[in-house]
């Protein structure tokens, strides 16, 4: 496939595709002063969009130290909820000033933390996946079906010895994998994955994110089965401190665009990268599934997949499966959260999904999202993108991937996967 210029058409469905997945409106704030000036210490939380409920975590956080355990977004009353603990109410009052609903927890964020550590020391189990669910105040274990036996009791009375009140375990039907495969299907060695986000890589050169389980296995990628290749793998993680890789385009005259196709002719623009927040609401493109929702349970989840541990993921209720590893997890506004890593269950019985936090792949490896139309300045997805149809119905397909432009071509379906559950061979 050759690179072309692309049309500026594609602007303009920018917005007309964010209405498609209903964009909610970003409300006013209410008003926090009494009427005579005093201070309010019952000011009413505000409505805020998930982005801007995330932004202002990140200052109660530092706001209230010691004493912050937590928050997350009730996407039904678009309203923060801080978890506090001790008894200081001045830092309450302050937080409610800022906007936040409060509320009085037991364990704080020193506790939880040192948990995940007795886990990581005591029950690191292939199948097992743990982070802190800001919504209970707990640390939810999740074990695969492969945990059974001595492994399940290990698991048990590990969460136990945490004491009462501090963990609680699930079990999940399917088994923990990674998905090779994404938003928009690339292939190499006889895998498929997919692009994730179009990139500018820091040297200014054209380049993409996708999974580091995808980077490690194969190093040069084509944007068509059994086609030449057209990106070169530059750095990648897995397993360990996340699962990311930067894959540069070889063509320093590629146009890398800002957006994410998902069917139907629309796409989605994506203004920047962010951090998620529990609860809020997200959607995941990928070249086996097509678009997917969900809602954010957890952050920096630890995943212990067959090939090994990897911590600082983003635990996910959206449904995957093999062929959507890499695959970019954005917001109906166009933020940029996640690369699809891998989860349990697929698109039929539902499952746990993680994903790597784009922020932290960015920072990594020093490159930032793009800065439009130029080459080598783009975004995620690319305005040629052929994404699956909204809900699925033609992933897999001839339109199914990244985007023409972003390094995607035609696509083959599922896939078959290898032993490893690593990637998918045709």
């Amino acid at each position: 496939m050759s690179h072309k210029r692309i049309p500026k058409r594609k602007a303009a469905i920018a917005a007309g595709s964010v209405a498609a997945l209903g964009a909610a409106a970003l409300l006013l704030p209410n008003a926090n002063a009494s009427q005579d000036g005093a201070e309010d210490t019952t000011a009413a939380p505000k409505t805020l969009k998930a982005g801007d409920a995330s932004d202002l975590a990140g200052q109660l956080a530092g706001l209230l130290g010691d004493a912050f355990a937590g928050s997350y977004y009730d996407e039904d009353s678009q309203q923060l909820v801080i978890n506090v603990v001790g008894d200081n109410n001045q830092l309450v009052v302050q937080a409610k000033k800022a906007g936040a609903a409060v509320r009085q927890v037991d364990n704080s964020t020193a506790e939880l933390q040192s948990a995940t550590q007795t886990l990581k020391s005591e029950a690191t189990i292939p199948g097992t996946a743990w982070a802190v669910d800001p919504r209970t105040n707990k640390i939810l274990v999740t074990a695969d079906s492969t945990v059974t036996g001595e492994k399940w009791d290990t698991l048990e009375s590990t969460v136990q010895s945490l004491g009462s009140g501090m963990a609680t375990i699930q079990k999940s039907a399917g088994t923990f994998k990674t998905f090779a495969s994404g938003g928009d299907a690339i292939f190499g060695g006889g895998s498929r994955c997919s692009l994730g986000f179009n990139v500018t890589a820091g040297d200014g050169s054209p380049a993409f994110l996708t999974a580091g389980h995808c980077g490690v296995a194969v190093d040069q990628w084509s944007d068509s089965q059994d086609g030449a290749p057209i990106a070169t793998v530059d750095q990648a993680v897995f397993p360990g401190e996340g699962d990311f890789a930067l894959v540069k385009y070889d063509d320093p005259a590629t146009e890398a665009p800002s957006d994410v196709n998902v069917g139907g002719g629309q796409t989605v623009q994506i203004l920047q990268a962010a951090e998620a927040t529990v609860g809020q609401e997200v959607f995941r493109m990928g070249s086996t599934t097509g678009l997917a929702d969900g809602t954010v349970t957890g952050l920096d989840a630890t995943v212990n997949y067959p090939e090994g541990t990897v911590t600082g993921l983003i635990q996910t209720n959206v449904c995957a499966e093999p062929g959507d590893s890499g695959g970019s997890m954005f917001t109906q506004d166009g933020l940029a959260l996640g690369l699809t890593s891998g989860g349990s269950g697929d698109c039929t019985v539902g499952g746990e999904t993680f994903f790597q936090p784009v922020t932290t792949a960015l920072e990594a490896v020093g490159a930032t999202l793009g800065a439009g139309d130029a080459a080598g300045g783009g975004e995620a997805g690319g305005e040629e993108a052929g994404g699956g149809e909204v809900g699925g119905e033609e992933a897999g397909g001839e339109e199914a991937g990244a985007g023409e432009e972003a390094g995607v071509g035609d696509q083959s379906g599922a896939g078959v996967e290898d032993g490893s559950g690593l990637t998918e061979t045709p």
